[in-house]
């Protein structure tokens, strides 16, 4: 039988896979998508970034002070269940499915369900969920099979007291206490879901900091927040072994330590999903977390075949594999050279408050020797978050010194993640426009949360005049 022939091949439908998929059908060529699942998304969708981000809103108005009628009926909100909670998430995974399916039914890409393997560096065999394969070659090929929670050999992920961030989202009952192995982003965004539900909380840090990649002052304000709300912090530790007992886990620590909770959540690690898929038989290198190895332009060592989002490592965040599904798919397209640096993406992290970081760290400028100086804006301070009860958190801006232009933008506290956005758009101006001076002369509306650009710019200009 003939293989199907197609311009390009994209493997995995979430945000990897998806803009490269939609940027190649825009580009008039002929798309075959493959999913191994019945459904379309990708783990971002079923498993990771919409589920946990749904259910952390859902918290969020349960237990905001404006928000007590979220939950018709309920009087006391310890009669609410993580289960309930859940039910609000899947409700959003549905309606993203739906529209995520109508977005490759008017773009007219083929989809075939079925696992993916390399036959030869053009031909992809599709093992479908009945036993029958189809073949197909394919000019061009983007992997976006993206990943899943690391699991150590010596620890029993099959016992029902013991998740990963997949199978914690399959809690039958909530807890009185959980403990977090990995402080990582994950970690720390589940160990704010928990405690926001009242559950006793270990947060174990296997570094010394949280979240090193992000600047000193956020990580101090996010640890120091934890450890206001009763989280409980444990840094530079490691696991000796987990012992499951009946009543619990026991999670024993190589300084001796033993923590023991109702349930143990691992969230130290991923690995990329690249077995089974005959890479290394057609010549392109797993590395040791079963990621791929890729170029600026995310090729692989076949230069025909791509690799995108969460399968190549950091950052493994949605919005960076959406674009660099994008950028693949355009150099593709028209040998183009779009892939940018970690810094122009911005980071967010659902914490409560939330975390969201743009360019540079204070620690990688003094390590550059770049003269900067910081301008704060408390958001205690700004009369919109008085009103809506949000006072904790603070916008860190850094700046050069002389010319003003801005070098990194930070936030910690309430809507972070799109507060972040309007900084984002002043850097991306090249040159003169991307100025400290902008946020003086703009008039903001008042009162906003966006004023604590002009208040921190303030701040900022007061250290250098």
């Amino acid at each position: 039988m003939d293989k199907k022939k197609f311009d390009i091949i994209i493997i995995g439908s979430g945000p990897g896979g998806e803009g490269a998929a939609m940027q190649a059908v825009k580009g008039q060529k002929n798309v075959l998508l493959v999913e191994r699942f019945p459904l379309l998304g990708g783990a971002c969708t079923h498993k990771g970034t919409i589920p946990s981000k749904a259910l952390r809103y859902s918290l969020y108005l349960a237990t905001s002070i404006k928000g007590k009628a979220y939950f018709q009926g309920v009087q006391n909100l310890s009669e609410v269940k993580y289960q309930d909670y859940l039910a609000d998430a899947a409700a959003v995974i549905h309606s993203q499915v739906k529209m995520r399916t109508s977005f490759y039914e008017r773009n007219h890409v083929e989809v075939i369900h079925g696992f993916a393997r390399f036959q030869d560096p053009h031909t992809i065999v599709m093992e479908q969920s009945d036993g029958s394969q189809i073949t197909c070659h394919g000019d061009a090929i983007v992997i976006a099979t993206g990943s899943r929670p690391y699991h150590p050999s010596d620890v029993d992920f099959s016992h029902p007291r013991i998740c990963d961030s997949d199978t914690i989202l399959e809690l039958k009952q909530t807890p009185r206490s959980i403990s977090i192995y990995g402080a990582g982003v994950i970690g720390c965004e589940y160990a704010s879901i928990f405690r926001n539900m009242g559950i006793k909380v270990n947060l174990v840090n296997t570094r010394p900091r949280l979240l090193e990649f992000l600047d000193d002052e956020i990580t101090d304000a996010l640890s120091y927040h934890f450890r206001d709300e009763g989280v409980l912090l444990r840094h530079n530790e490691t696991y000796e072994k987990v012992e499951a007992v009946e009543d619990g886990v026991v999670l024993h620590l190589q300084s001796g330590k033993k923590l023991k909770s109702d349930i143990l959540l691992w969230a130290n690690g991923r690995t990329g999903n690249t077995s089974g898929m005959g890479l290394e038989e057609i010549g392109i290198p797993v590395n040791q977390r079963s990621q791929l190895d890729v170029n600026d332009d995310y090729q692989t060592t076949i230069p025909h075949i791509y690799a995108v989002g969460d399968v190549i490592g950091y950052p493994s965040l949605a919005s960076s594999a959406y674009d660099q599904g994008r950028f693949a798919s355009r150099h593709i397209l028209y040998q183009e050279h779009g892939r940018r640096s970690q810094h122009d993406f911005p980071t967010g992290i659902y914490t409560s408050p939330e975390i969201s970081s743009l360019g540079k760290t204070e620690k990688e400028l003094t390590d550059a020797k770049i003269p900067y100086e910081v301008g704060h804006a408390h958001f205690r301070n700004l009369a919109r978050a008085q009103i809506i009860g949000v006072t904790v958190g603070v916008l860190k801006i850094l700046f050069h010194r002389e010319t003003l232009e801005i070098l990194g933008i930070h936030c910690f506290g309430s809507q972070a993640a799109e507060i972040i956005h309007i900084g984002q758009a002043i850097m991306s101006q090249r040159g003169s426009g991307n100025n400290l001076n902008y946020f003086v002369d703009t008039t903001f509306n008042y009162p906003t949360m966006a004023e604590a650009y002009r208040v921190a710019a303030l701040n900022g200009l007061n250290r250098v005049v």
